[in-house]
């Protein structure tokens, strides 16, 4: 076999026979822990497992695992007690039973070795404290297991005591029941409320948060996700933005306030992040532009802007920035559609959205399905006008000038006026005023002065 060739992944039963050899090499007790016994039980891929070694040295175990799996050297952070290897199709993460907490006003935990009681006992919910060992026997000390049966996220600890010692366990715990469709025991809300304040830097960083968030809005129940935000008052405090939806009345063809709409209208929309993140700031704009009448004109300019802000401090990349910043801006274009349309109008829409269009329409369908609206239908109309517009060949939508070539026309020198003529010559194509063709455009620039 060439050395190009791609290496299959390690097999469970491959990965519990290695590690049970370095155990056994090493004479440590290790038991496998957490989410990846949690899906097994639940029949969900999990590759990544937790291994915990109870009376004995995680880093030396992970050496020894790497050696015999013939993988890479581990990669270590002594400071935790930690190690990780990867093989593969996996990433193993070592750790000597521990017990950790973080001061109230700091991100980085203090770590103190534990027995592996306390160790469960530190963790973040009943279902995450389920072990395997090394022969792939599944043990329940904590009640995890019946807990997994009945859909129920509980702490192994007091729930406040669990929030202290990490406080994204909050967003976790939210996180968890939006992706396994589980309940929150009834004193986790309570918890919540009370421990809000310490989801706010310096102890969580708006990366940790944002990864939660991410993960809520990708999750087959991101509705759940941000009813449970409101619900423990978290959304205050991660995305105060959305807060202040609640209570926006709106008219017409709206059946629920700002917020309710915002909810609906990310429910509709299929599992593609960065649609459903535009989806939660599509109307956040509202609050600040309402009337009192049920307009809002100019929210989407306005919302646009806070989509920004937002993404920008929950440490969004620039790229995803872009592409939340452009929906928001365009989202009611769609929506505004009428068949009285002109064909340069559906290219303009098209034009303008480029390769956001799909996404734009997504959100739009999404958007009036969150309402009363009586003619979604006209959204499937001006799909087919958009397909026709976009199947043009040669193409009206493509420049067919550069500044460069006007200049020469022109005999002018660079500035605002070849912007302006370059823009006017587009306009032209898209109305079917002047053919598609270079030379056509050219022509037309050169026989008409007074452009």
């Amino acid at each position: 076999m060439g050395s190009d060739q791609p290496v299959a992944d390690v097999s469970d039963q491959e990965l519990l026979r290695l590690l049970k050899q370095a155990a056994s090499d090493l004479r440590v007790k290790a038991w496998i822990v957490g989410g990846y016994v949690r899906d097994v039980l639940l029949e969900r891929p999990h590759p990544n497992p937790d291994v915990v070694v109870e009376d004995g040295d995680a880093l030396a175990l992970a050496r020894r695992f790497a050696e015999v799996a013939g993988a890479p050297p581990p990669v270590t952070f002594e400071r935790y007690g930690t190690a990780q290897v990867t093989l593969p199709g996996h990433l193993v993460e070592f750790v000597t039973a521990r017990a950790e907490s973080y001061a109230p006003d700091s991100r980085k935990p203090d770590v103190r070795p534990a027995t592996l009681e306390e160790d469960l006992r530190r963790r973040d919910f009943t279902i995450n404290t389920l072990l395997m060992d090394l022969e792939g026997g599944i043990h329940d000390r904590l009640g995890g297991r019946r807990d997994l049966e009945a859909g129920t996220l509980r702490t192994p600890a007091d729930p406040m005591r669990t929030f202290a010692d990490d406080p994204l366990r909050m967003l976790r715990g939210i996180r968890f029941a939006a992706e396994l469709g589980f309940q929150l025991a009834p004193d986790l809300l309570p918890a919540m409320r009370a421990m809000k304040s310490r989801l706010s830097p310096p102890v969580i960083s708006a990366e940790r948060v944002a990864d939660e968030l991410r993960k809520m809005l990708e999750s087959p129940r991101p509705k759940l996700a941000l009813e449970l935000l409101d619900g423990s008052e978290l959304l205050g405090v991660i995305l105060p933005e959305i807060e202040a939806c609640k209570g926006v009345a709106q008219s017409g063809y709206h059946t629920h306030d700002v917020f309710g709409h915002t909810l609906l209208t990310v429910d509709a929309t299929p599992p593609d992040l960065l649609l459903r993140v535009a989806a939660l700031f599509h109307d956040a704009g509202k609050p600040a532009t309402a009337k009192g009448d049920g307009t809002f004109m100019g929210h989407e300019e306005v919302g646009a802007g806070i989509a920004k802000a937002a993404l920008e401090r929950l440490r969004f990349s620039q790229k995803e920035i872009d592409v939340v910043v452009a929906l928001v801006r365009l989202h009611l274009r769609p929506v505004f559609y009428k068949s009285e349309w002109t064909d340069g109008a559906v290219r303009r829409l098209a034009r303008d959205a480029g390769p956001l269009l799909d996404r734009l329409m997504a959100l739009a369908r999404a958007d009036i399905g969150a309402s009363a609206y009586p003619e979604p239908e006209k959204l499937d109309e001006l799909q087919a006008r958009l397909d026709q517009v976009r199947s043009e060949r040669p193409s009206r939508l493509a420049p067919l000038i550069t500044g460069e070539e006007i200049m020469a026309i022109r005999g002018i020198g660079p500035g605002p006026e070849v912007g302006r003529i370059k823009r006017r010559l587009e306009e032209l194509v898209l109305d079917g005023e002047v053919p598609p063709d270079e030379q056509a455009v050219k022509d037309y620039l050169a026989t008409h002065p007074q452009l």
